[in-house]
């Protein structure tokens, strides 16, 4: 069963507290608890680490593991009460304001953040009045990631104008969600009713999204394992022969690939597998002199003509 983002968020505030009751927990076994797989346990101990009662550092949770058991280091430092420094009072009363403003959140978690933040605030005293002077505007994939958020909870299709890059695009399609993760950008995993298959979409690339009354209802799928990152080639798909100059190495640091020949002028061949080869036009104009597709012949013609069409379009400005 897919994840929303809220739902991990409460797993990870329990996890805190069943592990502060269980040193040296073994990691199946706390895993089975929660009902979740080893590597998915293993993945909210990495970010863990990252959380803890100051902003500032120093206050974080020292939790790690070896793989075997769980082991938390600090325990008791982070169970001190925790006390707010005016700036970190006046941070957390914005951001929570702003989060609560996030449509299509779930109601029921609007009402608690609401009633955390009033007591926040009454706490605070003169630091959280001069909160009340800030606000945050989120940008438009906020709004994107709490409604793909709500379509998960709620198990709802989604209307999405999408723009693709490769095509230079906007097109329409449904797509059933089944979860939302972060690399680098924030992505929504989901199968698209237009292609009948799964596709992953960046959200920033959201053009227009509307919840529909349509139940979602994804085949059943093994969730892709992202420890490797999100592109990760299959044997099966296309290989593309590109090469670069000394300026174009960073491809290779860049892009998944099988190969990397040193050429004699300090520059690579470098041979690589994409499910979409077309993508890999916009790489070419990217590179411009420091870089060409060598194979296979058509991709190789279409970047040709992609940047012949650019230099047209300087000529006629």
């Amino acid at each position: 069963m897919a994840t929303n983002a809220i739902d991990q968020t409460r797993r990870m505030l329990s996890l805190v507290t069943y592990l502060r009751e269980r040193p040296g927990a073994h990691v199946q076994d706390v895993a089975r608890a929660f009902g979740i797989t080893e590597d998915e346990l293993i993945s909210d101990l990495d970010v863990l680490p990252m959380c803890g009662t100051s902003f500032r550092g120093g206050d974080l949770l020292d939790i790690d593991t070896d793989g075997d058991r769980i082991w938390w280091h600090n325990p008791d430092d982070v169970a001190e009460p925790l006390r707010l420094a005016a700036d970190e009072a006046t941070a957390l009363l914005v951001a929570a304001r702003a989060v609560a403003t996030l449509p299509g959140l779930r109601e029921s978690d609007r009402e608690a953040l609401l009633r955390a933040t009033a007591k926040l605030e009454a706490a605070a005293g003169e630091s959280g009045a001069a909160s009340s002077r800030l606000s945050v505007t989120f940008e438009a994939e906020g709004g994107v990631f709490a409604d793909v958020d709500r379509a998960i909870s709620e198990r709802r299709r989604l209307w999405l104008r999408y723009y693709s890059p490769a095509r230079d695009e906007l097109t329409e399609r449904e797509v059933d969600p089944i979860r939302l993760f972060a690399v680098g950008h924030t992505y929504m995993e989901g199968w698209c009713r237009l292609s009948e298959a799964r596709r992953t979409f960046r959200l920033d690339r959201v053009a227009e999204i509307r919840l529909l009354d349509a139940p979602a209802a994804p085949p059943e799928l093994e969730l892709r394992d992202l420890s490797e990152g999100l592109v990760q080639p299959a044997a099966e798909d296309p290989e593309v022969v590109i090469e670069v100059g000394t300026g174009g190495r960073w491809v290779a640091e860049y892009y998944p690939h099988d190969s990397a020949e040193e050429l004699p002028d300090g520059g690579l061949r470098i041979t690589l597998r994409t499910p979409d080869p077309a993508s890999l036009r916009r790489l070419a104009l990217r590179l411009g002199g420091e870089g060409r597709i060598v194979s296979p012949p058509e991709l190789a013609e279409s970047a040709r003509t992609a940047a012949r069409g650019a230099l047209a379009a300087y000529d006629t400005v």
